[in-house]
């Protein structure tokens, strides 16, 4: 017999759900009463899959961006919103629109030095590049 993966969240109401019981097939003991969920049991479907992928890339971003084909601010939402389901407070400083302009900055930041490593660029163009980013975040943030 299949035992199915216990769910965290109500179906009806998709509130988080308590045990009531809890039984030890070996020896038949059983214990009753009122048993939280871990963190992870508050995942939907989706968000545990997501950081199964998280994980199993050991945090990398951009191997994680790849093995999903979506972009880094959509990667870093994911995990901000498994985050959010798991109880702990995300970015509650930041307003959502300076979040994503942060985020295409070191996107950007990233690939110029992949470029780099690379050797499609030069240093002096990486410099620049750079230097061109800083610029454009200092104007944004004023």
């Amino acid at each position: 017999m299949t035992i199915p993966t216990v769910i965290g969240r109500c179906p009806v109401c998709a509130g988080e759900l308590t045990v009531t019981r809890l039984h030890c097939q070996a020896c038949d003991t059983a214990l009753e009463g009122r048993f939280r969920l871990g963190r992870f049991q508050r995942l939907s479907a989706e968000q545990l899959a997501f950081l199964e992928v998280f994980v199993k890339n050991r945090g990398i971003i951009k191997d994680v961006e790849a093995e999903l084909g979506i972009s880094y601010p959509t990667v870093r939402a994911r995990l901000d919103e498994a985050l959010r389901a798991m109880g702990f407070a995300v970015g509650l400083d930041e307003a959502p629109r300076a979040r994503q302009v942060q985020a295409q900055a070191r996107e950007e930041r990233r690939r110029i030095l992949e470029d780099l490593r690379e050797k499609r660029i030069t240093a002096d163009e990486a410099h620049q590049r750079l230097t061109a980013l800083t610029e454009r975040g200092d104007r944004a943030s004023a």
